[in-house]
């Protein structure tokens, strides 16, 4: 692997993570990460919509009228989130609920949007691959970490299993909206701290 596609693919994990770092993504961010389970499963159907989507944007970006580019790629993920949503609602039906509007709302997402502009209308497929699959994995890793952290906290669980013991006291204000900011301000200093002791 060149080094162009090597940053490519690394970009978006740790020096340029969409939530940690560029602040994309900020609704399903802040409304699913109760659980790691639900960072998990939202981070992953927005890889999934991100890489799809970058793909057949980068396959089609010469036959996209300048005029009407933001509303085609809309359309283009679209496709991509209702094939998420379906399946999800068919194969996975409680993490399905559990996530509810956040599903389709991953078509308006700052992220897949962005990448689609900044990224995959510009550069070739495999590039656009690279890039997405960096990207959606930087978000779901995020999610996912923000996700365990509320829930350690919050519910003294970690994917579901309990280990706080029965009568043991949690911080539940870190399951609760305001937590999220919380949580979140505080992975962000963590990882910044790191990103600038790397330098």
């Amino acid at each position: 692997m060149d080094k162009t596609s090597y940053e490519n693919l690394t970009r978006g994990i740790f020096r340029e993570n969409p939530i940690f770092v560029m602040l994309l993504g900020m609704c399903p961010t802040l409304g699913v990460t109760t659980s790691a389970n639900n960072g998990l499963g939202m981070g992953l159907a927005t890889l999934f919509v991100l890489i799809l989507s970058n793909c057949a944007i980068s396959a089609v970006k010469n036959f996209i009228p300048d005029k009407v580019r933001i509303p085609c790629y809309i359309v283009i993920a679209a496709t991509f989130v209702t094939v998420v949503d379906l399946s999800m609602a068919a194969y996975l039906p409680t993490l399905h609920a559990k996530l509810g509007i956040f599903i389709p709302l991953i078509v308006v997402n700052c992220l897949i949007l962005g990448r689609a502009e900044a990224f995959a209308s510009k550069n070739s497929v495999y590039q656009s691959f690279l890039d997405a699959i960096g990207m959606g994995l930087g978000f779901t890793m995020a999610l996912t970490l923000l996700g365990i952290t509320r829930e350690v906290l919050g519910a003294g669980s970690l994917f579901g299993w309990n280990f706080a013991g029965e009568g043991a006291e949690t911080m539940l204000l870190f399951i609760m909206p305001p937590g999220a900011f919380l949580a979140l301000a505080g992975l962000i200093m963590a990882v910044n701290r790191v990103r600038g002791a790397a330098k």
